[in-house]
């Protein structure tokens, strides 16, 4: 069985180090609401290997590199249906996975962003996610209102799930290595079912807020709410970055009454 050579169009940078799949595995918490699992990415099988020996997990598998689904379909005769020769940002969950389930992955830097909207856009079923990311990206879903970090991708993520930084990944436990350090993040799925507002306005808010992120807010929301009609809210003298979960959701109302 020959081993897959890492495409660079595919952001594909292989984990090497055991210990360190070892302790992405366990960071899933696995609570009684969910027994499935899906790797996106699985590449040669490194996370794999140790989540196929999980018996209280039923694990699926994806992967877009046909290469990779090949080599793991050798490696997983066993898998059978469970191992998706696909693209993660258009799978569509429901013809797989009937109820709520977990998502794994050492995932492709170049589209840690679309991997995690998804994510978010399927917040109801995805109950809990533990990921290997650039560092920098993780700590961005990390990070709290005031810091330089904090962004729009801090607020969606944090409005619908608990996340930690677990800990950091060198470059040089990878084949090939990254340029730059990666972070393993946990989310898990909180207890807010839709937030107490308009969601689609409260999106919209936040975007306009931190796509112009040096502008107090009274600027930045003029592009959701015509500037003659914004009223006056205490909030608009501040910057997004200033603003929690919570402030943005009762901005939204204020604007909704606009």
């Amino acid at each position: 069985m020959s081993l897959v050579k890492a495409k660079k169009h595919l952001g594909q940078h292989f984990l090497t180090d055991k210990n360190i799949a070892q302790r992405i595995v366990d960071g899933l918490i696995h609570t009684d609401k969910y027994n499935q699992v899906l790797e996106v990415g699985p590449g040669m099988g490194i996370l794999s290997d140790i989540l196929l020996q999980r018996k209280d997990l039923q694990t699926f598998l994806i992967d877009i590199d046909t290469e990779s689904f090949n080599f793991l379909r050798e490696k997983y005769p066993q898998l059978g249906d469970r191992l998706i020769n696909g693209d993660f940002l258009k799978l569509s969950f429901e013809s797989i996975f009937p109820g709520k389930f977990a998502v794994i992955g050492n995932f492709p830097y170049n589209i840690s962003s679309q991997i995690l909207f998804k994510i978010l856009e399927n917040r109801q079923n995805i109950v809990e996610m533990v990921g290997m990311f650039q560092k920098e990206v993780a700590e961005r879903c990390a990070s709290k209102p005031g810091t330089k970090e904090y962004g729009i991708l801090s607020v969606f993520i944090q409005a619908y799930y608990h996340i930690e930084y677990l800990f950091t990944v060198k470059p040089g436990t990878f084949n090939p290595p990254p340029k730059v350090n990666s972070g393993v993040i946990r989310l898990t799925r909180n207890e807010v079912e839709e937030l107490n507002c308009d969601e689609k306005l409260f999106w919209r808010v936040v975007k306009a807020g931190f796509n112009q992120r040096r502008k107090t807010l009274r600027n930045a929301v003029s592009a959701v709410v015509p500037r003659d009609k914004l009223g006056e809210h205490p909030f608009y003298e501040r910057r997004a970055e200033t603003l929690t979960v919570q402030d943005f959701v009762e901005l939204t109302n204020f604007l909704a009454t606009r």
